[in-house]
């Protein structure tokens, strides 16, 4: 099926191109591998070049475009994703594998994060302040910073490119965008929308491939900028070198996300909660929920309901009605889960649902996994303790919300949690003392959305947040401009005291 798949181009320079290598890799459906959806650019560091000077190019004219008339491209880029919805997630969920009710919230995170940046093209807020000195204009405002080189996970294939995308554009940047080898599909989808909504073609760039493509981007030194969401390895490796080149850097990497469900909770509640934190994506978000720390209490019974629900989970093609899990991405993450599995076994948890690939008819073709959940999981063991990206729950048992509260906060992430309560001073508590940047009272530990940051503390990143207004902050420099109109020399800290 290779020899008659489509093959795809860089957008380079203004234009479709092949790599320089001539060399290409094959996107593969990872719910069945016989389906090839077409043969992609195995770019490297020769591209990134090129892609860099376009959009030095870009860039110069970008910049010089008003921020209002810059958000109206977006604007322009929202109405078209509304358009093609259902189309776009049909192609994420062939590429990918999550369901398409999964696929189409990922587009219309999209949507509505090109409605909320094209309004923020009117809203690049500066500081006007007094001046000290008589007859003095002091005032602060925001100006873009250079190339922007984006590089962007599987997980999410339209949702986080246009997260960084949108922001870093309306700021005036321009962009080299390397997608996910896994799901180059959708990023070349994305640059035709932009360039359709009439984003002048030198403004983006996009660079297929695999990590050398993206080790390129971050060691360019015309990159002034980028943006990572990836693994903690990864990403550690993108922080020293950007450090070492002094770049800005937005990291967002992993997490090991715990929902607390307390005596008095709704337990109904918490079971549909857990079941769509824990196994939605097949596990594979950075806000999903992988621990489930219970009260003593509720312990026994809610284990009970969790695992006469999680049995009827329907696992096949996301395409396909009925269907509640979809595949993992691909072999090597099937490998990882099951090399897990065998590490909580070795270290006495109980395997109560799931542990194996799951197998017959269609599921043969695919890289598909058992929904997984282990109890008598100890805090401090591996299980508990190390990102999975996987349909793995562990289960943690505590006697109290203070044990429960501790137990979140030790690990070496500190993305999402969640409490399931209906005491509202341990919910106000818990947004308090959870060591996390996203806390959710009666809700999973997934659910971000578009207006509002997101991104987590600890080893999930640097501190920066995507989405929301802080986002516009990372993808900007502060100038600072003083107008003295007095017609005399005046010393700031000299002349006035």
């Amino acid at each position: 099926m290779t020899d008659t798949a489509k093959t795809f181009q860089n957008f380079v320079g203004g234009q479709w191109v092949a790599p320089q290598s001539g060399e290409h890799f094959d996107n593969v459906n990872p719910a069945d591998t016989r389906d090839i959806i077409g043969r992609f650019p195995l770019s490297n560091a020769a591209d990134v070049a090129a892609a860099v000077a376009s959009a030095e190019r870009g860039f110069e004219l970008w910049r010089r475009t008003p921020a209002p008339a810059r958000g109206d491209v977006l604007r322009r880029v929202g109405d078209i994703l509304s358009s093609r919805k259902e189309e776009i997630a049909d192609l994420m969920t062939r590429e990918m594998g999550k369901p398409l009710a999964e696929t189409r919230g990922d587009v219309q995170e999209g949507i509505d994060t090109a409605f909320y940046a094209a309004t923020e093209g009117r809203r690049l807020f500066g500081h006007t302040v007094p001046s000290e000195l008589k007859n003095k204009w002091a005032m602060s405002f925001r100006r873009p910073i250079g190339v922007a080189g984006i590089i962007t996970p599987f997980n999410f294939p339209m949702a986080i490119p246009t997260w960084k995308m949108f922001p870093a554009l309306v700021c005036g940047n321009a962009c080299v965008f390397k997608p996910a080898e896994d799901v180059p599909h959708t990023g070349h989808v994305l640059v035709e929308i932009f360039l359709e909504a009439g984003l002048p073609p030198e403004v983006i760039n996009l660079v297929h491939g695999k990590g050398a493509a993206g080790a390129a981007i971050v060691e360019h030194p015309k990159v002034s900028l980028v943006s990572f969401t990836g693994s903690t390895a990864t990403g550690s490796k993108v922080g020293a070198e950007c450090g070492r080149m002094h770049k800005r850097l937005s990291l967002e990497m992993g997490g090991k996300n715990a929902m607390i469900v307390l005596d008095d909770a709704n337990l109904e509640l918490a079971l549909e909660g857990i079941l769509w934190g824990a196994f939605g994506t097949t596990g594979q978000r950075c806000t999903a929920t992988s621990r489930l720390i219970l009260q003593a209490g509720i312990h026994d019974k809610f284990v009970g309901m969790l695992e006469a629900r999680a049995k009827k989970l329907v696992l096949g093609d996301g395409r396909k009605a009925g269907t509640d899990v979809g595949p993992l991405i691909h072999a090597n993450a099937v490998a990882k889960v099951e090399k897990y599995v065998g590490i909580g076994k070795s270290e006495g948890a109980e395997l109560r649902l799931g542990g194996a690939r799951a197998t017959g008819g269609a599921l043969d073709h695919g890289f598909f996994f058992q929904p997984t959940i282990f109890t008598g999981v100890k805090a401090g063991s591996r299980l508990e303790q190390e990102e999975i990206f996987g349909p793995v729950l562990s289960v943690i048992k505590v006697v109290n919300a203070d044990e429960a509260f501790r137990v979140n906060n030790d690990v070496a992430y500190g993305l999402s949690s969640s409490l399931y309560t209906q005491n509202v001073n341990l919910a106000f508590r818990a947004m308090n003392e959870l060591d996390n940047g996203i806390t959710y009272i009666n809700a999973p530990t997934i659910g971000a959305e578009a207006h509002l940051p997101f991104g987590g503390v600890k080893q999930t990143g640097n501190g920066h947040r995507e989405g929301g207004w802080e986002v516009y902050e990372f993808y900007s420099e502060t100038k600072v401009g003083y107008v003295d109109f007095s017609g005399a020399l005046q010393r700031a800290q000299i002349d006035n005291y």
